[in-house]
């Protein structure tokens, strides 16, 4: 399904088992998603596991992504199976790239009014 066609954000979680940050990465997720609606959802992609696709073994971890952006901001690197040097995403950063969603459904968290 195409993004436009979609009323919420993709979320994805890239990160390998053994991480130190991939346990405080997905907790910060988990919040975040929590602050906006609990039909929000993820996914996870392991870089241990073979099943996962080739387009986020290119990610360190741990790296959130929302519709295949990196909530911090950083760009795709080449080597994948690294922990991030910049530690793990903030929940404000993950809230701030889900609040910037562009689906056709307008976002908030939860007790801040929605324009539009």
């Amino acid at each position: 399904m195409e993004n436009r066609e979609r009323k919420t954000p993709r979320i994805e979680l890239v990160y390998f088992e053994g991480c130190p940050n991939a346990s405080q990465a997905r907790e910060n997720l988990r919040e975040a998603v929590e602050a906006f609606s609990p039909a929000l959802t993820w996914s996870e992609w392991d870089l241990m596991e073979e099943s996962t696709p080739a387009a986020f073994r290119r990610f360190g971890s741990p790296t959130i992504l929302v519709d295949g952006k990196d909530v911090t901001g950083e760009t795709v690197g080449t080597a994948a199976m690294a922990c991030r040097a910049d530690g793990v995403p903030s929940v404000a950063s993950i809230t701030a790239r889900i609040s910037s969603y562009n689906g056709r459904l307008s976002l908030a968290p939860k007790g801040e009014e929605q324009n539009g």
